[in-house]
């Protein structure tokens, strides 16, 4: 969703398991500005469309391209637009990555805050990408998913804690 804001690009398709077991694998698709597609805004046809294998081909010229970036720091400086970090009070968080794709922005995001000179402890679990989940399935709708975010919270007496879903 970010990325198709922030690069004002046409669409955008985020690959995601969201919550589910790691065997499974979904796609998000967005249309220009982040607005969600669903069934009521052009999945159907997209849907249609894919079950037909009816794909004309493509002109050369109208190709498009690929091109890898990173946005992490982009994405980080749009998240803390949302905060005044000079008025933050001093605040200790639990962070349960789930082991999936947050870990390496909840390091990068705890890294800017350290040098911005914010107040804030991280307690981090679960947080090196892994796509086997050793610690049990990354979601956090689940009581039991959310048992060592609660322990980590009591056990460092921290202000809060935050469970992502891989």
């Amino acid at each position: 969703y970010f990325a198709t804001f922030h690069l004002g690009v046409d669409g955008g398709i985020e690959v995601t398991a969201s919550h589910n077991p790691m065997d499974y694998n979904g796609m998000k698709l967005v249309r220009e500005g982040a607005r969600p597609i669903s069934g009521d805004t052009g999945l159907r046809d997209v849907q249609r469309l894919a079950e037909a294998g009816d794909f004309p081909p493509v002109n050369e010229a109208a190709r498009g391209s690929y091109r890898q970036i990173s946005l992490r720091d982009a994405y980080i400086d749009h998240l803390l637009g949302y905060i005044s970090v000079n008025n933050l009070t001093p605040l200790k968080l639990v962070v349960n990555s789930g082991n999936g794709a947050a870990g390496p922005v909840i390091d990068a995001i705890e890294a800017r805050l350290k040098a911005l000179g914010a107040p804030v402890e991280f307690i981090k679990i679960h947080n090196i990408p892994d796509g086997t989940f050793p610690n049990g399935i990354p979601n956090p709708l689940l009581p039991e998913c959310r048992d060592d975010t609660r322990k980590a919270v009591i056990e460092h007496g921290a202000d809060m804690g935050i469970a992502f879903d891989g």
